[in-house]
């Protein structure tokens, strides 16, 4: 049994099969998410679990070195973005719209849906590597 770090087996399996630049995206509950790509659904019930909670769990075991979020987030989930921030500690942020972010999420190893339910709480982890 696993002793640290993410328990959820599939998430644990796409970051570990993830190389340099691949992205997995985390998601509120209303984020569509393409057919093509690998859906890990978390939602229980509405918040449950939260974004934030999953954003920091998964930071905890993936090396990220970019992030892309919806510019709505900064504008209409203050909270969340800020927070957000706070849990990237420095880790560069693009901003986008939140249509070219549901575009993007086709490129995405797998979409991570949890049981957010505030506005644009979606953001799209850019692998990086551990070693220089």
């Amino acid at each position: 049994m696993k002793r640290n770090g993410i328990l959820n087996s599939e998430i644990a399996a796409v970051i570990a099969r993830m190389g340099h630049t691949d992205c997995i995206v985390i998601g509120d509950c209303g984020l569509p998410i393409p057919d093509s790509v690998k859906r890990i659904d978390l939602a229980v019930k509405p918040g449950l679990p939260s974004y934030l909670d999953t954003l920091e769990a998964v930071l905890a075991d993936m090396e990220v070195e970019s992030a892309i979020i919806a510019t709505e987030m900064t504008e209409q989930n203050v909270p969340v973005y800020d927070s957000t921030k706070m849990l990237l500690n420095g880790i560069p942020i693009k901003q986008v719209s939140h249509e070219e972010l549901k575009r993007l999420t086709l490129q995405a190893k797998a979409v991570i849906r949890t049981g957010e339910a505030t506005p644009y709480a979606n953001i799209i982890l850019q692998s990086g590597v551990f070693f220089k």
